[in-house]
Order: C-alpha cells, then sequence, then structure tokens
C-alpha cells in the first residue's frame, strides 16, 4: 500500500462562541494516498469546510496533527503554512476568487507572480495552461464575460 501523501490524526477543532463553545470536529483521523480522489460530504454545519481548511493549512486544529509528505502543518507557524500553500497545495473555492478587473491571463498569472517568474515567463506558461483547458481564445476576457464553466477553469 501506498504510504499516505496527507494525514491527519485526532484532529479537532474548537470555536469558542459567546455561549460556550461549539465543537466543528472530534478526533477525526485520515489518510490520502497520491493519485486517490476523497470526497467530503455531509450536511451543513457537519465541519466539511472546517476539516479542508485545516488540511489546506488554512486554520490550526485546537488538537491533533496534519502532516503533508514530510512536513507537519498543524506544527508551522503562519508564515511557513503560507509557504507551503504556495508551493505545495492547490484550492478550488466555490467561489472562484478571480479579480473581476483582470483578464483570465492576468487572473491565471498571479500565483507565478507570487513565486516571482519572469513576466515572459509568466504570460506563456498562462497561455499554455488556459489552452490546456481548452480557453485559449477567452484569455482576453475578464470574468464577467466568462461562463461559471469558464470561470473555474481559470481559477483552477
Amino acid at each position: 500500500m501506498n504510504a499516505p501523501l496527507l494525514r491527519a490524526r485526532g484532529l479537532s477543532r474548537v470555536f469558542p462562541t459567546g455561549h460556550g463553545e461549539v465543537v466543528a470536529l472530534d478526533g477525526v483521523d485520515l489518510d490520502v494516498t497520491a493519485s486517490s480522489i476523497v470526497v467530503v460530504r455531509g450536511r451543513s454545519g457537519s465541519g466539511k469546510t472546517t476539516l479542508l481548511n485545516l488540511l489546506g493549512g488554512l486554520d490550526e486544529p485546537t488538537t491533533g496533527s496534519v502532516v503533508l509528505g514530510d512536513a507537519e502543518l498543524s506544527a508551522m507557524d503562519e508564515r511557513r503554512r503560507a509557504l507551503v500553500r504556495r508551493h505545495d497545495i492547490g484550492f478550488v473555492f466555490q467561489a472562484f476568487g478571480l479579480l473581476p478587473m483582470l483578464t483570465a491571463i492576468e487572473n491565471v498569472e498571479i500565483p507565478l507572480r507570487l513565486v516571482a517568474a519572469d513576466p515572459s515567463e509568466r504570460r506563456s506558461r498562462a497561455l499554455e495552461l488556459l489552452d490546456r483547458v481548452g480557453l485559449n481564445a477567452r484569455g482576453p476576457h475578464r470574468p464577467h464575460e466568462l461562463s461559471g464553466g469558464e470561470q473555474q477553469r481559470v481559477a483552477i
């Protein structure tokens, strides 16, 4: 069996409120191996988003650990987790998070700006990626000019 690429152990997240505490997760264990597909489902308020935020290093667990490869996300400070998110983790959000004043090409270039890629490399890579998802002709368009599916492919 493949070693887990992502491992969560005893993952819990408790949110303080004005009326006590809300236990969003309580003792979750999870292993995800490379090339696997994992579905997180449940009723509204069951902790799906909280779990994904913890697994992706967007939030810190109250207890437990999250290990991505050899790196324990749950033991890192926010700056280090941000670097891991920038280089090793990808997110697809329900809201696509595209900047409305930028074109599709410019939105695709944003992560390349974060890693200080050369401007000509950014543009050629963005065009290549848009072509891979069938949007090469839509590159100059702004998000409001794209369909929902096109916006999602730009975001990915």
